[in-house]
């Protein structure tokens, strides 16, 4: 069962929620709903409240929600009870909140958008966009974001025609592409700029993001042309193809004097209040 994490924002609050393939659907944090709903100084309070009222009514919603792994304040993956978006219309309605309708809306333009793009690709890469510019990125690192989803995506492609198995597989490949060309392993990079959980590509500058969509790109070309029949000839590839971008890394610290890999996160270093104001005006017009 494939499932995919994402963060929602309405309101400029973050609603987790994640897309379920297999069923189709997406299950959304009522934690974060209520937070959004009521402003609780302790939403997860006023759910055990609300779980344990609705229940003695004999409540078929409460009983029917469970509990999935979600992204925490801390970085931890846990547990938090969830529901599709039909569970949370009902559940919304026994929660008295002026933001109650407008989040009903946001809510099912979120289930809609989820069609469209499973018939049109090419959408989830136009929200994408907009959701990074909602999270406080610059324009131009988004750019480069954009391009290296595209270019991890013709690597995975690759790997899995050359018969190699998402998950661990896939993963000791990551590392060693990042290590060649970084001298630093997922998780070594990951503690140098303080993450957790979060998305090491999402914490990037843009010459580390540049520089990590070299090595994978170079990885895929090596790959094409070398064909490995196995995933040892695989790890070899991967070396490959991190080295070609530690030799770009290498003249580019030579010529600067300074440090790519570095503790600094594209969030914070590139202020993005323009693109804010941008984005609030075009949904005036």
């Amino acid at each position: 069962m494939e499932k995919k994490n994402e963060i929602k924002i309405f309101e400029d609050k973050r609603v987790r929620s994640l897309w379920d393939e297999e069923k189709e659907k997406w299950f959304i944090s009522i934690i974060d709903v209520i937070a959004v709903l009521t402003e609780s100084v302790d939403p997860n309070a006023y759910w055990r409240k609300l779980k344990q009222r609705l229940k003695a009514e004999g409540n078929e919603t409460v009983t029917s929600c469970h509990g999935l792994k979600m992204l925490a304040t801390d970085g931890k993956m846990r547990m938090t009870d969830v529901a599709d978006t039909e569970q949370l219309f009902r559940l919304v309605q026994s929660i008295p909140s002026p933001k109650a309708e407008p989040f009903k809306l946001w809510l099912a333009k979120v289930a809609a958008e989820r069609l469209d793009e499973m018939q049109d690709p090419e959408l989830s890469i136009d929200r994408a966009l907009e959701q990074y510019m909602n999270l406080g990125y610059s324009e131009n690192w988004i750019n480069q974001r954009l391009k290296s989803i595209e270019i991890r995506k013709e690597l995975t492609d690759e790997w899995k025609k050359r018969g190699l198995k998402e998950g661990v597989q896939f993963a000791t490949l990551t590392d060693i592409i990042t290590k060649a060309w970084s001298d630093k392993t997922t998780k070594e990079y990951k503690i140098l700029k303080g993450l957790k959980k979060e998305n090491l590509r999402d914490n990037m500058t843009n010459t580390e993001l540049i520089l990590n969509m070299l090595a994978e790109a170079s990885t895929k070309d090596i790959s094409a042309a070398l064909e490995p029949k196995n995933f040892e000839e695989s790890k070899k590839v991967a070396k490959q193809g991190g080295n070609v971008a530690k030799v770009a890394l290498k003249e580019l610290e030579a010529k600067t004097g300074k440090k790519v890999v570095s503790s600094l996160n594209a969030k914070n270093i590139i202020p993005n209040k323009q693109i804010g104001e941008k984005i609030k005006s075009s949904k005036k017009k």
